[in-house]
C-alpha cells in the first residue's frame, strides 16, 4: 500500500468526499470515474477507496477521511460525502454519527425496485437524495432534491464520417449495420431483438445485424436456440453474434451502427442508449431505465413497452423502411446528447447541487 494512501493528508480545503467501496468494477464505478473526470477540475476533492483509480494520489481511506473531517472548513462549512451504493451510506452515517464528522451525506439512487426498511431508514439520514431518472425517483419514499440523469462522454462516442464506409470496414457484411449491445441474456432483450430480425430482414438487404456481448455459461442455451433461429429462417451470414468484444472495440461499433435496440426489462440506468445517440445511431428502446427521459419519440428514435415483441417488430421494420429518416434520427440524437447528456453536463450539476448544501 503506498504511503500516499497510509499518511494523514492535508487537506483542510477538500470540500468532496466520494464513495468508492466496489471492489469490482460496475456501472456505479464506471459512471463515478467518468464524472470524477470533470468534478476534479471543478472541486477540490479526494475517493474514499482506491478501486480503479488512475490518479491514486486522489484515493484516501476511512480513517484518513475521518480525521480529516472532524473539524469544517475553513470557512466554516462542511464537506460533502457522496454515496452512491447502500454500503456507502452506511459508511457515510458511521462517519457523521459515530465519528462526528463535519459533512453532509448525499446519496444518487439509480434503482428501480422497492427499497428494504434497513436501506429505508439510511436514506432518511441523507442530507439530500438524487434521483438518476424519473423511474428512480418513483420507487424512493419521498421526493428526491434533483433529478440529476447520467452523461456520456462525447468525444469517447462520436458518429463515424461515413457510416456505410464505417460499417462495412468492421466486416459484419451488408451496408448498414443494427445491433443490441450488453450482457447476452433474455432480461436484456436479446431474443426479442433476434426475433424483429427475423421478421424484418428479409425485407431489407442492405441491413446486417450483430448481437455484442459477452455470453456466459448459463445463457449459452438461449444463444444456440436463437442461432437454430436464425438458422432456420436462412439469416445466419446477416445477424452475428460477436460474443465479447474488447472494451476499446465498444465506440468503434457504435460510431458505425445505424440503429441500436435497448430492449432490457428492467435497467437502473442504461447508457447504452446515450452511447448510441452520442454515436448518431438511432434508438428503439424500452419502457426501463432513464429511457422514457431521453428519447424523443419520432426525433431520436422511439420507445416500447418492455417485453412486446410485436411492438419491437413494428418498430424496426417502420425505421428500417426509411433510411433518409433513420440517419436523421440519429443525427438528433447527437444533437440532444450534445446538449443535455455530457458528463461534464451531469459533473457541473452535482458541484452546484453540493455547494448549495454547504
Amino acid at each position: 500500500m503506498s504511503e500516499s494512501y497510509t499518511t494523514p493528508v492535508p487537506t483542510d480545503e477538500v470540500e468532496l468526499i466520494i464513495g468508492n467501496s466496489n471492489s469490482n468494477f460496475s456501472g456505479v464505478t464506471s459512471t463515478m470515474l467518468q464524472v470524477l473526470s470533470y468534478q476534479r477540475d471543478m472541486i477540490n476533492l479526494r475517493v474514499m477507496g482506491k478501486h480503479f483509480l488512475s490518479d491514486q494520489s486522489l484515493a484516501i481511506n476511512f480513517w484518513q477521511t475521518a480525521w480529516m473531517c472532524r473539524k469544517p472548513l475553513k470557512n466554516g462549512k462542511w464537506r460533502i460525502f457522496h454515496a452512491r451504493r447502500v454500503d456507502e451510506m452506511i459508511q457515510g452515517v458511521i462517519l457523521k454519527y459515530l465519528f462526528r464528522a463535519k459533512i453532509k451525506l448525499v446519496f444518487s439512487s439509480a434503482a428501480q425496485r422497492h427499497r428494504s426498511g434497513s436501506t429505508l431508514w439510511l436514506t432518511r439520514q441523507m442530507d439530500g437524495v438524487i434521483a438518476v431518472s424519473n423511474r428512480s425517483a418513483s420507487y424512493l419514499a419521498e421526493p428526491p432534491a434533483m433529478i440529476n440523469p447520467h452523461g456520456v462522454q462525447i468525444e469517447n462516442y462520436s458518429p463515424a464520417p461515413d457510416k456505410v464506409k464505417a460499417w462495412q470496414a468492421l466486416g459484419y457484411g451488408g451496408k448498414y449495420g443494427i445491433g443490441i449491445l450488453g450482457r447476452v441474456r433474455k432480461q436484456k432483450g436479446v431474443h426479442l431483438f433476434v426475433q424483429g430480425c427475423i421478421d424484418v430482414l428479409n425485407k431489407y438487404p442492405d441491413y446486417n445485424a450483430v448481437v455484442v456481448g459477452a455470453i456466459s455459461g448459463s445463457n449459452k442455451d438461449l444463444v444456440n436456440q436463437l442461432k437454430a433461429k436464425i438458422e432456420a429462417a436462412g439469416l445466419g451470414n446477416r445477424i452475428t453474434f460477436t460474443d465479447e468484444l474488447p472494451f476499446a472495440a465498444i465506440p468503434k461499433i457504435f460510431s458505425a451502427l445505424s440503429l441500436v435496440c435497448a430492449l432490457s426489462d428492467n435497467e437502473g440506468f442504461g447508457l447504452t442508449v446515450l452511447e448510441a445517440m452520442s454515436s448518431g445511431a438511432a434508438v428503439l428502446a424500452t419502457q426501463a431505465g432513464a429511457w422514457e427521459d431521453i428519447v424523443r419519440p419520432g426525433i431520436d428514435g422511439y420507445i416500447v413497452p418492455v417485453n412486446d415483441q410485436q411492438a419491437v417488430t413494428e418498430k424496426m421494420d417502420q425505421l428500417l423502411a426509411d433510411t433518409k429518416k433513420l440517419f436523421a434520427l440519429g443525427r438528433n440524437g447527437r444533437i440532444n446528447v450534445e446538449q443535455q447528456y455530457g458528463v461534464e453536463h451531469e459533473a457541473i450539476r452535482l458541484v452546484e447541487y453540493f455547494r448549495s448544501l454547504q
